[in-house]
């Protein structure tokens, strides 16, 4: 099981942490300044409730979108690998999915509230492009499984179905043990679980 570790008191009020393969150690040491733009996206994030009762734009949810925003000021951008295989001088497309947010070999992806075998997609595209040597490392933001049941039990509070939060859309008890069982190869991932002490009521007049 990916380790549970603590980052400091902003970022573990909103999330649990997980890494795998010391990713941790990696993002520090390695790419200094692209963990100082997630430190800084994830100890300012607010899980409000107008987000989580909007509608997504197009396939990316206004959640997901918030916490992309804050990379895309930082200079991260949403990038696509054109990837091939090459045998006896013959090509073989070997297309990897786009990453959410790129910046200088680190790959994360934002994982709100999507059907959980997203996961295996990200694992995998993480796994790719470590083996291409492309990225270092890979970081996924998702929702605790507590957050996950949380939402559920008050679905009606923000206009949703029941089904909208059910136990097979994505959360880290479905993330972690497709981690643990190899999905992203030996590329080292960090893992941000939204926990529900992230959540601010910004109803008007609450």
């Amino acid at each position: 099981m990916p380790n549970r570790i603590s980052i400091s008191s902003a970022i573990d009020a909103r999330f649990e942490v997980y890494e795998w393969r010391n990713a941790l150690a990696i993002l520090r040491g390695v790419h200094p300044e692209e963990w100082e733009d997630i430190v800084a996206v994830t100890s300012s994030f607010e899980l409000r409730h107008m987000q989580i009762a909007a509608k997504g734009r197009g396939n990316k949810s206004e959640m997901a979108g918030i916490l992309d925003g804050g990379l895309y000021k930082r200079r991260w951008v949403e990038k696509a690998f054109d990837t091939k295989i090459v045998v006896d001088g013959v090509e073989h497309p070997s297309p990897t999915h786009s990453v959410d947010c790129f910046k200088n070999g680190v790959a994360l992806e934002v994982e709100w509230n999507n059907k959980d075998p997203f996961y295996d997609r990200d694992l995998n595209n993480f796994r790719l492009l470590y083996e291409l040597r492309v990225i270092d490392v890979g970081v996924i933001i998702t929702r605790s499984t507590a957050l996950r049941k949380w939402l559920h039990a008050n679905h009606a509070k923000f206009g949703k179905k029941p089904s909208t939060f059910g136990q097979a859309t994505t959360h880290d008890e479905k993330l972690m043990p497709k981690i643990k069982g190899g999905g992203s190869g030996g590329c080292p991932v960090l893992v941000f679980s939204i926990k529900p002490e992230a959540y601010i009521d910004d109803q008007a007049g609450a």
